[in-house]
């Protein structure tokens, strides 16, 4: 089997890696990162420790000597699994096949960072993973494989994320057998056909209570724990929702939205146009808060969001 030099994270990295492993792919070196406490995904850098494979954190591999200790290995392919950084052409071509990255969409649409959680705060119903050549331009080169993924009406960015982790692993398997009999053929890109998106920042999950109840459930999937969470600030402290249910159900208060409230068993949210949601986990301040924990400390009357926003 062929030789690869791996650039891995996250579950993605994980998964990809293990399969290399499983069917024989030799890889002598492993770039990836430490893993910070509690991180949801697995450990790439665990796994190949694991199996005995050089490990590098945190290092630019750009910077020597990392060029040279690539170029002394001569690997067939250099591979990037969700690595956090670009890879300079300065590596790429120390490849002698090529140089291939997997992402976690279905390029070209969503190239960028965060694809998966792009592609749920805008109503996506289906992602997908891509096996592509690297160039310069990010999430740019030809096609090798794909494999897409539907996204569920209530299907929140973890769960959507371990889906298209397990799809890129399929993607990477299919493609074994034409990497080693030499570069795999590729689909050129059109990128006029796709959509570029940078990286999400916290203030990203700011809910704007102009929007449909569609857009905010979009939202709170988009972003729900382990991701940072949707939020609003109000009076009593910040509130983010991290987990919603899609009904369709007319508001009960709609001259209050929007605006939480509970039955006294679930937590709902009305939102502006005339719509509401189930909330299941609502957080204050980073306390978890059921129905009941909700009438208590903001009573029975609607909690008009509005009102309550801090300016």
């Amino acid at each position: 089997m062929f030789s690869a030099v791996v650039f891995a994270y996250s579950e993605v990295g994980l998964r990809c890696l293990r399969t290399l492993l499983e069917h024989g792919v030799r890889v002598p070196l492993v770039f990836t990162y430490e893993d910070p406490p509690g991180e949801w995904h697995g450990s790439v850098a665990a796994l190949a420790r694991e199996h005995g494979i050089e490990t590098i954190t945190g290092v630019d591999p750009a910077q020597a000597p990392w060029p040279d200790r690539i170029a002394a290995i001569a690997p067939d392919y250099i591979l990037s699994f969700y690595y956090r950084s670009m890879l300079p052409a300065c590596v790429l071509g120390l490849a002698r096949r090529g140089a291939l990255n997997m992402h976690g969409a279905l390029l070209p649409r969503y190239r960028g960072r965060a694809p998966v959680n792009w592609a749920i705060a805008n109503g996506e119903t289906c992602v997908g993973a891509t096996l592509h050549y690297m160039v310069e331009k990010p999430d740019a080169g030809a096609i090798v494989g794909q494999e897409p993924v539907p996204v569920g009406i209530d299907d929140h960015a973890l769960e959507v994320s371990l889906e298209v982790a397990a799809a890129a692993a399929r993607v990477l398997a299919r493609a074994l057998p034409a990497m080693q009999a030499g570069p795999p053929p590729g689909m050129p890109m059109d990128l006029a056909r796709g959509s570029y998106f940078g990286g999400r920042k916290p203030e990203d999950g700011r809910i704007d209570w102009s929007w449909p109840a569609s857009r905010v459930h979009a939202l709170i999937r988009a972003v729900a724990p382990p991701f940072p969470g949707a939020f609003t600030d109000t009076g009593a402290g910040r509130l983010v929702f991290a987990h919603s249910r899609w009904s369709g159900d007319a508001a009960a208060h709609p001259q209050a939205a929007p605006c939480l409230y509970t039955d006294g068993e679930r937590l709902y949210l009305d939102c502006s146009d005339g719509l509401r949601l189930g909330i299941d986990t609502l957080l204050v301040d980073g306390a978890p808060l059921d129905a009941h924990g909700f009438r208590r400390r903001f009573g029975a009357a609607p909690l008009e969001l509005l009102k309550e926003t801090r300016s």
